[in-house]
């Protein structure tokens, strides 16, 4: 069987091997293909009469997936597929997998690492240090941001699924309190320094907040203008999930405002970001590229995991199916 991977480098930039994957079908593999749904041609072009896709972010519309006669599998190589009609895949009999926990322990960690930046601003003192501000201070020390500890307060987590669960474990080995606030909620997990709570409680009591929720339509644009006036002054907003969870230009407002006291964002709204973005020039805000997922050891099992959901449909096997 013929297999074509669509946009394979953010997955792949040359330090894992897609040999597993080329012993079991006939593999090319592309590092990028557009984005831009606006012409498909490219797409369905690489495509060509191969039965297997795997995609990243290089989306897959019903007009795509309906120009692709030998089309039979679609291997998203992610955990969200909004990228793919999924429902004109299932009309085709087209079954869609997907990676539903690869990235946990590398997502909790970046979660932690974004708030520890910014308690402590480490990037930005080393900074001012090799640019000669210690060596010409005259005092043995100083800082040029606020430091805060963590110890005794309160992280609200919003969607408290394996994610929140793992970043909230690292938060409590620090001091901190969870506020846990989940349509699921597992009784087990609560003690005395973690409990479930309503989102309203969530925000009046949070000194930070982490989302950690799928988007759907009930969440999307949950951090807007009427959540941020119901939270603490001073509050911190991270976000490692979705970029549509936060509208934007009201975070940005809040932060220019001095309401949220800093916010440190792995997603945005449209990535790559756009130049007019309003966080960009926002107070108190820390961007990166999306990474949280990609170490090394989580993009293998990604891989790993992609390759077996493949294997297993070829054996007569369905399993992690969003179809």
């Amino acid at each position: 069987m013929k297999a074509v991977v669509l946009d394979g480098f953010t997955l792949n930039p040359g330090d894992l091997s897609w040999s597993k994957l080329e012993k079991i079908c006939d593999t090319t593999i592309y590092e990028r293909t557009a984005y831009d749904t606006s012409d498909l041609s490219l797409i369905i072009e690489r495509v060509g009469d191969a039965e297997i896709i795997f995609t990243n972010k290089t989306p897959l519309p019903a007009e795509a997936i309906n120009a692709m006669p030998n089309l039979k599998y679609i291997g998203v190589l992610a955990t969200g597929y909004n990228v793919v009609d999924v429902e004109a895949a299932k009309k085709r009999g087209i079954v869609v997998t997907n990676i539903p926990t690869y990235g946990t322990t590398a997502v909790a960690q970046m979660t932690i690492a974004l708030l520890l930046e910014m308690c402590h601003h480490v990037g930005a003192h080393s900074q001012a240090v090799k640019d000669g501000d210690w060596t010409t201070n005259p005092d043995w020390c100083f800082w040029n941001y606020p430091l805060i500890e963590l110890s005794g307060k309160n992280m609200g987590i919003i969607g408290f699924g394996r994610i929140g669960q793992a970043a909230a474990k690292i938060a409590q080995a620090l001091g901190m309190n969870i506020l846990a606030c989940d349509s699921n909620r597992i009784k087990e997990l609560e003690s005395d320094t973690l409990q479930y709570v309503e989102l309203d409680e969530l925000l009046a009591k949070s000194d930070v907040i982490s989302l950690h929720c799928p988007l759907f339509d009930s969440t999307k644009g949950i951090i807007n203008k009427d959540t941020l006036s119901k939270m603490k002054d001073g509050v911190k907003i991270i976000n490692t999930s979705r970029g549509p969870l936060i509208v934007e230009q009201e975070l940005a407002d809040a932060l220019n405002s001095g309401k949220v006291a800093g916010a440190a964002l792995d997603v945005v709204s449209s990535e790559p970001i756009k130049a007019d973005n309003p966080l960009l020039k926002a107070k108190n805000c820390i961007i990166t590229p999306h990474i949280a997922w990609a170490p090394k050891e989580s993009r293998q099992r990604l891989m790993d995991i992609a390759i077996n959901n493949l294997a297993e449909y070829l054996n007569g096997r369905l399993i992690n199916v969003v179809n």
